[in-house]
């Protein structure tokens, strides 16, 4: 897997949940440098079982419907007798 990477905008975004996070639960300012390397932290030790549990989830919804169009094809599925 690739690095996880985010646009200037979803950093900045990212970084503001963050500070606001410490602020609110935890009385402390985090600063932009604070914040870039939590931030960095996060997904570079955290990211990846993120990433992976999203991948799970995803497989999870597609093989169910791929469960659903078999269903679907077997009921429309002409049987014969030779």
């Amino acid at each position: 897997m690739n690095n996880i990477s985010f646009t200037t905008e979803q950093t900045e975004q990212l970084k503001t949940l963050l500070q606001q996070y410490f602020e609110r639960e935890l009385d402390q300012d985090l600063g932009d440098f604070d914040a870039d390397f939590l931030l960095d932290f996060i997904k570079e030790k955290m990211g990846v079982h993120f990433y992976n549990q999203g991948l799970r989830d995803a497989q999870a919804v597609l093989m169910s419907k791929v469960d659903d169009i078999t269903e679907a094809i077997e009921e429309i599925e002409h049987v014969t007798d030779f």
